[in-house]
């Protein structure tokens, strides 16, 4: 197999993938089950492909081959004919037919995902793997922990779900607050690793983005007074507004102060006001994606950087970090103070936040102490964080960005 192809199946499982679980998941009724049956169909695609060539629609072949498996494993336990009823008329389908999936697959993925028997962290880290595709170590990166801890954690979610013998199913009303939160933080960080992308070689991953935004407008039709789920869409759709304008013809990241915002996607952005209104006039007071999505339509609204309304941005940012604290959080108001009041008492922010130990072996503190510095006129200390925090990023453009800022500083 050449590594062309190799890549191009990587592609249509990330892509894919989440769907094609999701559509098993509804067949077998049991996610672990699921993945089983969609990673041999993947194993039987990398073996064929090379000799058949790649079927015109890929994401069918592997969702039939999974069936076909499911109905063999069935027939040697003598279920068949019961099974046969759930998934008979999907067995005439060719494998090169149209795929067209139950539009809320995915969402039925999520909330079993999210099922009150797991604990928080570990309905957000298999929803993470099953729908956002993301690798072991990437979700391990984002919960600071180790990726043997990480394993055992999803490993663990999955046993739990198939013993309690959690329904595939969106539940009802009734049940949506045990959910509800849970279910936003994932899509909210799906959308995050789509519209940053952890690791590998791309800056955006917009199919994942694109993803999260429709499951979002999905739990928006579920909960149309949700002023937090109203709020995250808005958010959502403000940030991909500028997708077009985040990449360079190369692929290379372009930074906010560069971007061309003749290129940013004015739909999107009233859509995005359009949806923090309705938020607004639902809620008493704003929570964590209203405010994210207030800083981010503080910035769609601006001209150019300089015309920022850099003292609002500040203040949202002090609310944000009243509601939800966090050092991401901290470190994102150093950088508005920074555009506010100067880069001295920004850095003081910063170098707070790692002497406290935050965000120990991420790149962004590094990354943004560098920029600070250089503003400074520090060039070496500047220029010494920088190449640290290229060293710590998992992205390659990301590193690459890092290490030409840095010699730059000469």
């Amino acid at each position: 197999m050449t590594d062309d192809l190799s890549r191009r199946v990587a592609a249509i499982w990330r892509i894919e993938g989440a769907r094609i679980v999701a559509t098993l998941a509804r067949v077998v009724g049991d996610l672990s089950t699921a993945e089983d049956l969609a990673q041999d169909a993947v194993a039987e695609a990398l073996a064929q492909w090379p000799r058949e060539g790649v079927p015109r629609s890929p994401g069918a072949w592997l969702t039939a081959v999974a069936k076909r498996r499911a109905i063999d494993g069935w027939r040697r336990a003598q279920n068949l004919s019961e099974k046969y009823g759930l998934i008979g008329a999907d067995m005439s389908e060719i494998a090169d037919a149209d795929w067209q999936p139950i539009d809320d697959d995915v969402l039925r993925l999520v909330f079993t995902a999210c099922h009150p028997v797991l604990p928080r962290q570990a309905q957000v880290a298999l929803t993470l793997k099953v729908v956002g595709g993301l690798d072991t170590e990437a979700i391990a990166r984002l919960f600071l922990v180790s990726v043997p801890t990480m394993q055992q954690r999803i490993v663990r979610a999955k046993k739990a779900l198939t013993a309690a013998r959690v329904p595939f199913e969106v539940p009802e009303p009734t049940e949506w607050a045990a959910r509800r939160d849970a279910v936003l933080s994932v899509i909210y960080l799906i959308f995050t690793e789509g519209y940053s992308a952890s690791g590998g070689d791309a800056v955006l991953r917009t199919e994942l983005a694109h993803e999260a935004l429709r499951l979002g407008r999905l739990v928006n039709g579920l909960l149309p007074r949700e002023p937090e789920a109203l709020g995250l869409s808005a958010l959502m759709e403000l940030q991909a507004s500028r997708f077009a304008a985040r990449v360079d013809v190369h692929g290379d990241a372009v930074l906010l102060a560069d971007q061309d915002r003749r290129r940013w996607d004015r739909s999107a952005i009233t859509r995005g006001a359009t949806l923090l209104d309705r938020a607004d006039a639902l809620a008493r007071r704003r929570g964590p994606y209203q405010l994210q999505a207030a800083i981010a339509l503080c910035h769609t609204e601006a001209t150019s950087v300089e015309t920022t309304d850099w003292a609002r941005i500040v203040s949202l940012y002090e609310a944000l970090g009243r509601v939800a604290p966090s050092p991401v959080v901290e470190l994102n108001r150093a950088v508005a103070v920074s555009m506010a009041s100067g880069p001295l008492e920004a850095l003081a922010m910063v170098d707070r936040l790692r002497d406290a130990g935050a965000l120990t072996g991420s790149h962004l503190i590094p990354s943004v102490r560098g920029e600070l510095l250089s503003r400074l006129g520090r060039t070496v200390e500047a220029r010494e964080a920088l190449l640290a925090a290229a060293e710590r990023t998992r992205n390659g453009r990301e590193a690459a960005l890092l290490r030409r800022k840095a010699a730059a500083l000469g």
